[in-house]
């Protein structure tokens, strides 16, 4: 089978790695790829985002199944597109992706029923965002309504930053016009998990749940990230607490999209923050998370193409999907000044080094000229390890990127640790 995944950061590598072992993916295609990618793909020089671009090449190159990785191209209808073409393809069509896409949409989709969530606004016009953020006082969360690069989510401490942020947003257009709508809603306290899961319209499997660290700096400190890290599973996220999440919000989130006409295909992420009141949704991605993704594939023991023909195919529950024993982590290893300004093109050492005793997904990487591998993003690399605990895989992580140096390089020391 002639298999193309669309997309080029360490979430890509990752499900290429997974792909390539499965027997029944012969060619591996990923476009636009990544200098680490390359390894295991053959990369194709088509933005993420070109939809038109991307159903010609797959038609042109008879690809037999496409796996839509991101959410620009999601939300842009490249599923869509590609179905229409005769192409089977992995992920929501747009008007399921919208959950992520429009977080006013997933706000009332959970008000409309009854999943657990934040009290909430919805506001277009700036003046009435200040003076509600006025009213409800400070700690509050402000987010842009579209997608944002995982970075359009502000939790303010005081009214005067989320009052910034929403001036931010709306006024000054920095998401451009994923800000001219914005939910301002409570700030929910306890620790936050996630758990991806595969759907196929119909039914759902949850995945092994996980924790992402967001801001850049340790001690949860500095402003957020797409995620300097993650590990799985967590230990927060009990048997009982899945068996609520499962009947309160998995389930009803499925069921309330196939109700709405919009049939959900592919992998839903759950942000969940477990309150003293139970557990309640954050967020919905309608993807793999990114640098969840690293060390959740690395735990899969089932082949990853069987479980994506499943959801095309709506045969999610006759798949065994087995996990491996024990835990991963992902360590991410950034250029210096991410994620506001930094320099790319360094040359990176190290690498074959730190891959004998962990998996090095490439993020933000490219080929230089005389084969070396350079930067080429905020986030350059994410160290991978497994162990039979938590602490083992976290130990094991953090010494394999020990040989790894670029200019400017830096991580969190605390992965997995708070």
């Amino acid at each position: 089978m002639k298999v193309l995944v669309v997309g080029g950061g360490g979430r890509e590598h990752a499900i290429c790695w997974k792909l390539a072992q499965s027997p029944k993916v012969t060619q591996l295609y990923c476009a636009p790829g990544n200098g680490g990618i390359a390894q295991v793909a053959t990369c194709v020089p088509i933005k993420a985002t070109d939809v038109e671009g991307m159903v010609k090449w797959a038609k042109e190159n008879a690809i037999d199944f496409v796996m839509v990785a991101p959410d620009d191209p999601l939300a842009l209808g490249m599923v869509d597109a590609m179905e229409a073409a005769g192409i089977r393809a992995f992920g929501p069509r747009a008007n399921a992706a919208i959950i992520e896409a429009s977080k006013a949409f997933s706000k009332e989709l959970m008000k409309k029923y009854h999943i657990p969530t934040a009290k909430y606004e919805t506001f277009t016009e700036l003046d009435k965002a200040l003076t509600y953020i006025a009213e409800q006082g400070a700690p509050i969360v402000v987010k842009a309504d579209g997608l944002a690069l995982g970075k359009g989510v502000v939790v303010a401490s005081t009214v005067e930053e989320a009052q910034a942020a929403a001036r931010e947003m709306m006024e000054d257009k920095k998401f451009g016009e994923s800000g001219s709508t914005v939910v301002i809603e409570e700030c929910m306290v306890g620790p936050e998990v996630t758990v991806l899961a595969f759907c196929d319209g119909e039914h759902l499997v949850p995945m092994l749940s996980s924790q992402d660290h967001k801001r850049a700096y340790d001690g949860n400190q500095g402003p957020n990230t797409g995620g300097m890290g993650a590990f799985c599973p967590s230990p927060k996220y009990t048997p009982e607490i899945a068996k609520i999440c499962e009947e309160q919000i998995f389930r009803p989130t499925v069921e309330a999209l196939k109700a709405e006409g919009r049939p959900f295909k592919g992998v839903i992420y759950f942000g969940l923050m477990l309150t003293k009141d139970g557990p309640r949704v954050v967020e919905y991605n309608a993807r793999f998370g990114d640098p969840e993704t690293q060390p959740i594939l690395s735990m899969l023991d089932s082949d990853l193409m069987d479980i994506f023909e499943a959801c095309v195919d709506g045969t999610l529950d006759q798949v065994d999907i087995r996990w491996k024993p024990g835990a991963a982590c992902c360590i991410v290893l950034a250029s210096g000044g991410y994620p506001v300004k930094y320099q790319s093109g360094y040359p990176i050492s190290g690498l074959e080094e730190a891959g004998k005793s962990a998996t090095v997904f490439h993020a933000g990487t490219k080929a230089g000229e005389n084969g070396e591998i350079l930067t080429a993003g905020g986030r350059v690399l994410g160290v991978t390890a497994t162990g039979a605990t938590l602490e083992e895989a976290i130990a094991k992580a953090y010494e394999a990127a020990k040989p790894i140096s670029f200019q400017d390089m830096h991580f969190r020391t605390d992965i997995g640790k708070v």
